[in-house]
């Protein structure tokens, strides 16, 4: 088997996995015991790593590195970040992606983060913030380019990453650890968000049980929360590259909030992408092998564009 072909052997491994079990820590296992048993390189992954730390509360994250057929050097970095409504979920949920990324080059993370259950709007914002200055604080240790570091996240996920992408504010860094070194990214994917919470919340159903979740309830009272909480309220000449992949169709997160978010950094100067991904009424298209080839190669192709490792 030649090097090239690798990284299609691994997708079609994963592709097999992902519709019964995307959200399982047996996806990235399966591929590993394959791998093995092909004799086919696989990413390397150093699990249950703490990253950030509120009080006794520990937050971990699995570490998705390139195999050692990748050159010597540092590499650009990733942080995964699942979705789940903001309240399901845990670090093996996006490990599959995570996977992916790592065979093309990129050292990545799958994160857990605080659920609107244990903790309400901003505490998985300061996560996913944390998950950024740690990697950054850990770049020697695992080959990574501190100044080439991105994100990538999926429904809730997305929403977080489009947070990394725009927000600056000191109020949402959190105590989660590494206060010295900065959170923000150079590229993010943001698929099948949600960026204006305000819109989102008169959605109804179990999308406007999700924002009141995650904010506070009433969501009346919460009005501040519910603007603060929102991406498309930051978006500035500064925000980082942004690439939007969306079901036009999408029953849960409304196609139009990606199209604000596009018009929203395009009045602002920055740089974006809205890419339609034709998957008729599915939400989480990421998860579904029938879609899951074109997003990641989407992905791959703007992070590769975007993240650029110093010479």
């Amino acid at each position: 088997m030649t090097r090239a072909a690798i990284p299609a052997v691994l997708a079609a491994i994963l592709g097999c996995s992902i519709g019964a079990a995307c959200s399982s820590e047996d996806v990235a296992r399966e591929a590993e015991a394959r791998a093995k048993r092909w004799d086919i390189p696989a990413a390397r992954i150093t699990r249950d790593v703490v990253y950030a730390e509120y009080g006794g509360r520990q937050l971990e994250l699995d570490v998705y590195r390139p195999p050692e057929f990748h050159q010597a050097g540092a590499a650009p970095g990733i942080v995964a970040v699942r979705g789940g409504a903001w309240r399901e979920g845990d670090k093996e949920f996006f490990g599959y992606i995570a996977g992916q990324l790592a065979m093309e080059g990129f050292v990545t993370a799958s994160i857990e983060y605080r659920t609107s259950d244990e903790a309400t709007f901003p505490a998985a914002v300061q996560d996913v913030k944390a998950a950024v200055r740690w990697m950054r604080a850990h770049a020697a240790e695992y080959g990574i380019d501190p100044n080439a570091i991105g994100a990538i996240g999926g429904s809730a996920g997305a929403h977080l990453v489009a947070m990394l992408a725009t927000t600056r504010a000191a109020t949402l860094e959190g105590q989660g650890g590494n206060p010295a070194v900065s959170s923000e990214v150079q590229a993010v994917v943001a698929m099948g968000g949600s960026y204006d919470l305000e819109s989102l919340g008169n959605v109804g159903g179990e999308v406007t049980r999700a924002v009141t979740d995650f904010v506070g309830a009433p969501l009346e009272a919460h009005a501040e929360a519910v603007a603060a909480a929102s991406p498309i309220r930051y978006v500035s000449r500064r925000s980082a590259p942004l690439l939007l992949l969306h079901s036009p169709t999408d029953p849960l997160a409304p196609f139009g909030q990606a199209v604000a978010m596009e018009q929203a950094y395009r009045r602002a100067g920055a740089i974006v992408q809205l890419r339609a991904i034709d998957a008729p009424g599915i939400h989480g298209f990421w998860g579904n092998p029938r879609y899951f080839g074109e997003a990641r190669r989407l992905a791959i192709e703007f992070f590769h564009r975007h993240l650029k490792v110093a010479e």
